[in-house]
């Protein structure tokens, strides 16, 4: 009898608790993450909106097959305490670019573009800086998922090493062979852009570059010649990214992440909203809180400038168990 009334004050607790989860993207949700007086700040983006396009956007699939860990062999490496690619090397300009998906999932591809475009110019000490192509990769890779509806990070930098990339910039910026075809839009912001809403269709795989590019499409790929996944452990994550450049990142998204403003994000309140990758160019400390920092492809009116920080060293959301790197070949 005892078992079953504390098992009717469980669930009565538990249904009081649902009632009152704050909506999603409300000040009543911004209000509740700041008076947890956690590590990071809230702040109000555009309401009312969709949740099948919040989901659209988280366009990473989680836990799927991996490429071969790599491990370093840390002896003797001593690790500062804070770390950014961005200043490390200096000369290689798409460390320091923040791009947009648009309203596509396609953030698999950005994560992985990204990195790969620094590690070119990294491993070339800056002789060759390109900006990989999200579209071609987005629209070419067949085995990477389902393109604007969801894909695998390590598929991406598999099929770098194996098919090569071309090269693209920026919508409407006539950047590379192939630049990306689906414009800018706000993400959970209010700014100069219009909001992004619904989902557009995958771009069509051409292979050609545009009218006016100087190379042609096959001349102009960009290989890998090893592909890895880095083991679950932070001193190993920031050995790699010490030693060889930035890498890609998958994790899960809850609600509360959309409203990221400052500080180093953890998991507060709200529901998970899928998978979402990124790439990550450094660590820190910020407030006593270890933190990795990471950017987005949600353009530059998104959190800190495009920017965020996520705590480090307890898998937060999972943000350790899916880095995916890989070396050029320059």
């Amino acid at each position: 009898m005892r078992s079953l009334a504390l098992l009717c004050v469980l669930l009565v607790a538990s249904v009081s608790q649902a009632r009152h989860r704050p909506p999603l993207i409300s000040q009543e949700m911004v209000d509740h993450i700041n008076k947890a007086n956690t590590t990071w700040t809230a702040g109000l983006n555009f309401q009312n909106a969709d949740a099948r396009y919040l989901k659209g956007l988280c366009g990473t699939i989680l836990k799927g097959p991996k490429l071969p860990l790599v491990f370093h062999n840390t002896e003797g490496i001593r690790l500062p305490d804070n770390f950014d690619a961005r200043k490390q090397w200096p000369k290689c300009p798409t460390i320091q670019q923040i791009r947009d998906q648009g309203n596509c999932g396609s953030c698999w591809a950005f994560g992985a573009a990204e990195a790969i475009s620094d590690r070119v110019c990294i491993h070339s000490s800056a002789q060759v800086s390109v900006e990989v192509s999200a579209e071609d990769l987005l629209s070419c890779c067949d085995s990477c998922g389902m393109g604007c509806y969801g894909g695998y990070p390590f598929a991406a930098w598999d099929f770098w090493a194996k098919n090569g990339l071309v090269t693209g910039g920026l919508y409407g910026s006539n950047v590379g062979c192939r630049p990306y075809s689906i414009p800018p839009c706000e993400h959970h912001v209010n700014g100069t852009r219009p909001p992004c809403q619904g989902e557009t269709d995958t771009p069509q795989c051409v292979e050609q570059c545009i009218d006016g590019y100087s190379l042609s499409y096959p001349k102009d790929k960009h290989f890998g010649k090893r592909t890895y996944n880095i083991p679950t452990d932070q001193e190993q994550i920031m050995t790699e990214i010490y030693k060889f450049g930035p890498v890609e990142a998958a994790f899960s998204v809850y609600a509360d992440f959309l409203l990221y403003k400052t500080g180093v994000y953890q998991h507060v309140t709200g529901d998970m909203l899928g998978g979402h990758a990124i790439k990550i160019l450094g660590w820190g400390v910020e407030g006593g809180t270890p933190y990795w920092l990471a950017a987005n492809s949600w353009n530059e009116d998104w959190g800190d400038q495009g920017y965020f920080k996520i705590k480090r060293g307890n898998d937060e959301c999972g943000i350790e168990s899916e880095m995916v790197a890989g070396m050029p070949l320059v």
